[in-house]
Formats: C-alpha cells, structure tokens, sequence
C-alpha cells in the first residue's frame, strides 16, 4: 500500500498554524523550531502540488484548498483521538459502545435521565437507542442486535443465557377520541360495555417489529377493522385523529384525557397489567452494561 502524502503529524501542524496564525508560535505550542514547521508545509504542498499557506503580513493564511484539507483533517484527528481514547477504554474493561432496544409502549423519559448520568461518568462510551415493539424487543437482544432491552413484555423467551429483572408492571387504557363517534354514544352514560359492542368500529394497533418470529397480539379486538402503525407516538396521533379506538398506556395518555382530547372506554372485563422487564445476555462481562443497568434499576 502507498504511503499517503498526509500524515497525522503534518495534520497536527496545519491545525496549530491556522489557531495560532504563525509559524513561530505554532512552532512554540508543538515545542519544534519554525524551520521544522516550514519543512513540512513544503512538503506536503509539492506532494498535492497545491499552496496551503499565503501571506498576509505577518500572518499564514489558509488558502481555500488548505481551509478544505484543514477542516476535513481535523475529523481525522478526531477520529484518532476517539479510536485512543475507546482503545485504552476497551484494555480496562469497559466497552466502547453500548446498544440498547426499548420497547414503544414505556416512557423513556426516565431512562434518558439514567442514561444522562452514566454518561456523566463514562464520556467515551457510545450509546445507541433504537425502538422495538413487543417480540422485536426480544428478538433485538436474541440476535445480538442490542445489548440491552428495556421495556421488554412478558413472557420471558426460554432461551438459556439471558437475564431477566422485572422492572414493573404496564397499565393500560383504552381510549377513544372525543370527536369520535363511539365517544358520543359513551356519553349517554352506555358503560361499561362488552368488547363485541366494538367490533363495528376501527382498531389502531402498534406493528409488532419481528423480523423472524411470530408477532404478538396484545390488546387487539380481533373481529374489528385495524389501523396499523408503527410506533406509540403514531398510535395516539391516530386515535387523538378520530382513526379509532386502542389501549394506551395509563401514565402517556393521562394528559390528553386531562386535557378532554381522548375519553376512556370502561369495559366491562379491565385488561391485566403486563409485566415488564430490562434483559441482557449472562455472556455480557462489559463493565460498562454492568454500570448502566445497576443505574437504571436504582433511580
């Protein structure tokens, strides 16, 4: 392989020209003499056969093909300052990146903050967040797409090797909004009333996100029409719309039914609560997942 003309060290050099504005006092902050400085802007420019540096009486300014080199180097500096500073971070224990799935059905607001405070202490670790819903949260976690689930509905799969800690329980509502037709008629005081009296009108359910396995159906009125959607924020867009009708979690939709935009169906047979859980796999040593988790469980 050829040995590119831009090395980390000319990069460097570029970068403390153009903050401090001369050759002397870039010379100064890197402790090398300004003759070295000149030697190596010379160069590299007769290697790209371009002019880096003009003259504007005692400063060096950028030319436009330097500001663009310049720039675009710095990200490589950058990049090599992370790649160290993961390197070092990986030798001690602690991975570089941490992927996490929550399902759409929680509130995140509370593991953001959690996940605020770890990265208070561990700046170099990545984080990634991604939606699942239902099975897909699972199916995340058991094809090593994630390596921890948050939110996740019960049942536990029964695959050896994963570790499970119920977090709480879900409780749902089902809601309808006001301006929907349903709505009028529950206000003539028809409640509570039997889940076949809803089979003429339309459901809103969340798709599960599987990709392999066989989806779930939670909460899902079989015999009436479905409106699908991708996601809980979708969900109560559609039903708050006037789409249809569908189960919510109790502590998101409380203020749009404090706010009168969605009334709530009583049925005469409440759903149960649905437990939850955050997971990871046993073979996870990271010291990072081990930190985080012990966060998140303890607010």
């Amino acid at each position: 392989m050829k040995t590119p003309p831009i090395s980390i060290e000319a990069l460097l050099v570029l970068d403390a020209i153009e903050y401090r504005g001369s050759y002397a006092a870039a010379a100064e902050q890197l402790n090398k003499v300004p003759s070295a400085l000149s030697y190596i802007v010379q160069k590299l420019e007769e290697q790209l056969n371009v002019t880096l540096f003009q003259r504007q009486g005692r400063r060096a300014v950028l030319t436009p093909a330097g500001k663009h080199l310049l720039v675009e180097g710095r990200k490589v500096l950058q990049a090599i300052n992370a790649l160290s500073k993961q390197t070092q971070t990986i030798a001690n224990g602690w991975e570089p990146k941490i992927r996490i799935a929550c399902d759409s059905i929680i509130d995140i607001t509370p593991t953001f903050t959690g996940i605020q405070r770890f990265l208070a202490e561990h700046k170099n670790i990545e984080i990634d967040v991604q939606e699942e819903v239902m099975n897909g949260t699972w199916e995340a976690l058991i094809d090593d797409r994630v390596d921890l689930v948050i939110g996740a509905p019960s049942p536990v799969p029964n695959q050896k090797g994963i570790r499970a800690i119920k977090t709480g329980a879900l409780d749902t509502v089902l809601v309808i909004s006001k301006s929907h037709q349903l709505s009028h008629r529950l206000s003539r005081g028809n409640q509570p009333i039997q889940p076949h009296e809803l089979t003429e009108y339309r459901g809103v359910i969340v798709h599960d996100t599987a990709k392999h396995e066989i989806p779930w159906s939670v909460n899902m009125f079989v015999d009436s029409q479905h409106f699908f959607v991708s996601s809980i924020a979708h969900k109560i867009a559609a039903i708050v719309a006037g789409i249809g009708f569908g189960y919510l979690p109790k502590c998101l939709v409380h203020p749009y039914i404090e706010a009168g935009k969605l009334v709530v169906i009583e049925l005469a047979e409440q759903p149960v609560p649905q437990d939850l859980f955050m997971a990871w796999k046993i073979t996870n040593k990271g010291k990072g997942l081990n930190r985080l988790t012990a966060i998140l469980l303890n607010p």
